[in-house]
């Protein structure tokens, strides 16, 4: 295994993994059981002591 084939691996292992992490983010984040929860955390600065 050459220097060349590392750095192809990698990338190709890199991009891989960080688009499998943004579509995590994404689904999480676009859930319909966690409205209430963002909703609670947009309203945290707004909220009295």
């Amino acid at each position: 295994m050459t220097y060349d084939d590392v750095v192809s691996f990698s990338g190709s292992a890199g991009l891989i993994f960080f688009m499998v992490l943004f579509a995590v983010v994404l689904i999480y984040a676009l859930r319909p059981g966690n409205k209430r929860k963002f909703d609670d955390a947009a309203r945290i600065p707004f909220k009295e002591d």
